[in-house]
């Protein structure tokens, strides 16, 4: 049987929160030059498809279809494209490590913010790379955890942020594997001629960004399965997950306050 990938966060409603906020043009830009309308594309680890149906959107002659490993998460992803009225989009369960799909099926693998998340990401990677055509591309985009900035500089939040690198290296990740993409994927099989690499950032500050991030992420920090896992791991107690929480709201508050997350971003040529 496969690895099935451990995935640090859960799907508790904090986390979808954020995940819904997610479009082709906030989260893939990478991949817009290269959309052709006839495209047949595969979205792995698609939450609850928003970026998905964004893509179908902008493939009307082509088709997407959406995996993920989990059956509940999905139920939303096939709600949301039922309300959008898309009929070129689909969406099933499945792991990175074990695709179903034949060899070449696809013109286009995207993967965001999945590779972070496993314990093998060259086999992740050959894996998309198998199920690409020949001439096809695969787009891959991950955070750089270790390289989040803050304004004003509170010192809990630095803490925040090695915790949650601690707790999700505990589970066979990498939060920081956006600097080291291209790395992955020449170890995969790509040659670095065939490769794109950019950066790319989510930055929030005006006072609707930051309410939204900051806040969604007090409620992760809370209630979400890195809860159970920074506490299972001894890397943190009730307390001390509180006291972040609190910062994390407190930030929201700030006048000038400015948080960005930088991405490693790939085009991959098969």
């Amino acid at each position: 049987m496969p690895n099935k990938p451990s995935y640090v966060h859960g799907h508790h409603s904090s986390v979808l929160r954020s995940h819904s906020w997610r479009t082709v043009e906030n989260s893939c830009p990478h991949l817009l030059p290269h959309l052709r309308l006839d495209a047949k594309i595969l979205d792995v680890g698609c939450g609850p498809g928003t970026i998905t149906c964004d893509l179908a959107q902008r493939v009307p002659q082509g088709s997407v279809i959406g995996v993920d490993m989990s059956a509940d998460v999905l139920k939303g992803a096939v709600k949301l494209a039922k309300e959008q009225g898309l009929k070129n989009v689909s969406f099933t369960t499945d792991n990175i490590y074990d695709l179903q799909y034949l060899d070449g099926s696809f013109d286009i693998v995207h993967v965001h913010q999945v590779l972070q998340h496993i314990d093998d990401p060259v086999r992740g990677m050959r894996e998309l790379r198998r199920v690409t055509k020949a001439g096809g591309l695969v787009a891959c985009r991950d955070v750089d955890y270790s390289a989040t900035l803050w304004y004003p500089d509170i010192p809990s939040m630095k803490e925040w942020c090695d915790l949650y690198q601690d707790v999700a290296k505990s589970t066979g990740g990498d939060p920081n594997i956006g600097r080291r993409l291209h790395a992955v994927a020449r170890e995969a099989g790509f040659q670095r001629d065939q490769i794109d690499a950019s950066v790319a950032t989510w930055c929030f500050s005006t006072q609707d960004e930051l309410d939204f991030w900051c806040n969604m992420w007090a409620d992760r920090t809370l209630n979400s399965d890195f809860k159970v896992k920074a506490k299972q791991g001894g890397f943190a107690t009730d307390e001390d997950l509180e006291r972040f929480a609190q910062s994390w709201r407190s930030f929201a508050k700030e006048e000038d306050g400015w948080c960005t997350l930088i991405h490693g971003q790939l085009i991959c040529r098969v």
